[in-house]
């Protein structure tokens, strides 16, 4: 079949992206799904930071690449050997396919799936199959989903079932945002109520961490960005304390604030100096994680001897170190019941048409969420 698709060709074009059009809508051949795959109808993706770092040249990636990664959608055909889904069951696509057998997968590591994370290095499907071409050439896939589509085939692994009590609009949020936030939280540090967290970088990933702390008990909150208006909107969703990552006295005075640093600092921002900003302000005996995926060629320094005295650990975060089949699930249940209201991660929706210019909004800050409706 014949499909509109959003297509990066060429990495690291100037901004403004309404300007130079690093993303063409153009019209490729969508081929029928494979054993374990399913053609699915997109409603609903996420403009991500880790899409703009592929635009940008931050994370190369397999060119030229139908772009998009966190989205909902409706199945449309399954395909053979798919016998759980139906059509017009919705689901919500998973950025990384979960093989369920791979030595990482059985220890319950899905995020670490070995041949999940293969298939998403080359531009495929996690059976190493490309089903969309442009005049005849192979395309790349974009993390097995390449969302900013009408209509996509996607592997079995890369999907979850969900309830049709959620609108599609805000179930594309968890594919992405939700999942790896909320995860780093209750997944990855764990978080028990009446700890203290310290969140660097106020994007979708790090407002999903907020939500995820103030679900999970936490007592104390820093929320640290770069832009006030981020901060203000820290403070509406729990934030107990809010500070300027700018102002020059800022990790002395969170330190000051919570009595030595926090038990858990979480860099979401990508860079070196987030990540370190983070580190400062953990406490002795606490926890820094990033989940921010930095350029590749990025380097931060730690003093070993910091480790050994004061005891830290320093972890990283990969898709919220989340079984997406079970975790998914469990936030969308909390979504619908009030306890994590993700919905105030949504800036704005707008049509596949206006992709470069939500882009552009994206990098400056202007927006946490937009979601491209098909």
């Amino acid at each position: 079949m014949r499909i509109s698709s959003a297509v990066l060709r060429q990495s690291g074009l100037p901004k403004p992206y309404a300007t130079s059009r690093p993303l063409s809508i153009e019209t490729l051949e969508l081929a029928p799904p494979g054993p374990d795959e399913v053609l699915v109808k997109i409603a609903g993706a996420g403009v991500c930071h880790s899409d703009l770092s592929g635009i940008n040249g931050d994370r190369p990636r397999p060119l030229p690449v139908a772009l998009g990664h966190e989205a909902s959608a409706v199945v449309e055909e399954p395909g053979s050997n798919v016998k759980d889904l139906k059509r017009g069951d919705h689901v919500v696509m998973s950025f990384l396919p979960v093989c369920g057998v791979c030595p990482s997968c059985a220890s319950g590591r899905a995020s670490l799936c070995e041949p999940g994370h293969a298939a998403n290095a080359s531009g495929t499907l996690l059976s190493g199959a490309r089903r969309i071409t442009c005049d005849g050439v192979e395309m790349n896939h974009h993390s097995g989903v390449s969302a900013f589509s009408e209509y996509a085939v996607i592997s079995r692994h890369s999907m979850v079932k969900i309830t049709d009590a959620i609108s599609l609009t805000h179930a594309a949020l968890f594919g992405c945002a939700v999942m790896t936030g909320v995860g780093m939280i209750v997944n990855t540090c764990k978080v028990s109520p009446g700890q203290s967290v310290g969140i660097v970088g106020l994007g979708g990933v790090g407002l999903s961490a907020l939500l995820g702390a103030v679900a999970a008990g936490a007592g104390r909150i820093v929320a640290i960005d770069i832009l006030p208006e981020k901060l203000e909107l820290a403070r509406s969703m729990g934030a107990t304390d809010t500070f300027l990552a700018t102002d020059p006295e800022a990790t002395k005075e969170i330190r000051a604030a919570t009595n030595g640093g926090v038990d858990y600092a979480v860099e979401m921002a990508g860079s070196p100096r987030a990540f370190e900003m983070a580190f400062s302000i953990t406490r002795r005996g606490g926890t820094t994680a990033s989940a921010g995926l930095a350029r590749p060629d990025a380097i931060f320094q730690i003093p070993p001897v910091t480790l050994v005295a004061d005891e830290r650990v320093v972890r990283g975060s990969y898709m919220g170190s989340c079984v997406p089949s079970r975790d998914i699930p469990r936030y969308i249940d909390l979504f619908l019941a009030g306890k994590l209201p993700v919905d105030k991660l949504l800036s704005s929706t707008g049509p596949l048409s206006g992709i470069n210019e939500a882009f552009d909004r994206l990098d400056r800050g202007d927006v946490v969420r937009h979601i491209i409706e098909m």
